[in-house]
């Protein structure tokens, strides 16, 4: 997120990462502000990290199974977005994959070969079918064992927080972002969008492929370029396959998404991360999602608005 000279960028902690908020109006006195910013990604970050040992979200995964446990509005929100998107692309986004993973190294653990073995070995249980969400009691229950990960919508989800944050603070025109996933509220003062960078996979100086102008509208990317391991010169991506339970191999570079929420952005860009360019183009088609897929060799195509 590039700052201008009239800009004021607001940023902090976030999820191993940052976050940043730049505004091109911003209130005389910020501080408020940002202690409500920051306490907003925080809670997603308490809730639903996986580095966290007395996360919501690590606390239920070593809940018993059988039982209906209380969770947190927030929590629940993306565990029931999650599904939907899961039955959505034919569960090629796959919440129920944090033991693989942990074992491959993506998370606070180094990569661990015996653990890779029993990940990819154990039988696979996609969380749509051991997952049950009741938000107006606010529960949950799972009638077999799950190892849930949100690493693929939850930034997309904090992003949102974000923009909802600075709507009840009155900020009409802002981008927000959280690393690759980014949301724009209205527009600029000079009723331009806002330009928002889509990464050249590989570039050395994290050039940019393109630029996407953004009005009230959400874009998240994945990419093996972002996050991954190097094994024997061969890059395995942080994204599972969840038909293997291993970093997907052969995966397109990177695949950047537009809707209306940062949350459905993110989540969508993995799944067509995961299901390719051949297969996701037809769902991004059928389903009129917006989506710009960047193979290794420099091939594109592009859905929905980026066809415009």
């Amino acid at each position: 997120m590039r700052k201008t000279a009239t800009d004021t960028l607001l940023s902090g902690p976030t999820m191993g990462t940052t976050w940043q908020v730049r505004l091109d109006d911003a209130p005389a006195d910020p501080l408020p502000l940002h202690a409500a910013l920051q306490a907003a990604v925080s809670e997603v970050d308490d809730q639903m990290s996986t580095w966290k040992a007395d996360s919501a979200l690590m606390w239920f995964n070593a809940a018993p199974c059988g039982e209906w446990h209380p969770l947190p509005a927030p929590l629940l929100a993306v565990l029931d977005a999650g599904l939907s998107i899961s039955a959505l692309t034919g569960n090629a986004f796959e919440m129920n994959l944090g033991d693989a993973v942990r074992a491959w190294g993506f998370g606070p653990a180094r990569i661990d070969p015996d653990a890779i073995r029993a990940a990819s070995s154990a039988p696979p249980v996609p969380a749509a079918q051991a997952l049950q969400i009741d938000r107006p009691s606010g529960r949950a229950l799972k009638s077999a064992p799950l190892s849930l990960d949100l690493s693929g919508i939850a930034k997309g989800y904090g992003v949102d927080r974000l923009a909802e944050t600075l709507r009840r603070h009155g900020i009409t025109r802002a981008l927000c972002s959280i690393d690759g996933e980014v949301r724009a509220i209205g527009s600029r003062g000079d009723a331009t969008a806002w330009s928002v960078g889509i990464d050249a996979p590989d570039s050395p100086m994290r050039g940019s492929h393109s630029v996407l102008m953004l009005a009230d509208m959400s874009v998240a990317t994945s990419g093996d370029y972002r996050h991954f391991v190097e094994i024997r010169g061969t890059r395995l991506s942080h994204t599972m396959n969840p038909a293997t339970r291993a970093p997907l191999l052969g995966a397109p570079a990177s695949v950047t998404v537009m809707a209306e929420s940062c949350m459905q952005a993110d989540a969508m860009a993995t799944a067509l991360m995961v299901l390719g360019m051949e297969s996701g183009e037809r769902l991004a088609r059928r389903h009129g999602i917006s989506a710009l897929y960047i193979s290794r060799n420099g091939e594109t195509f592009r859905t929905g608005h980026f066809a415009m």
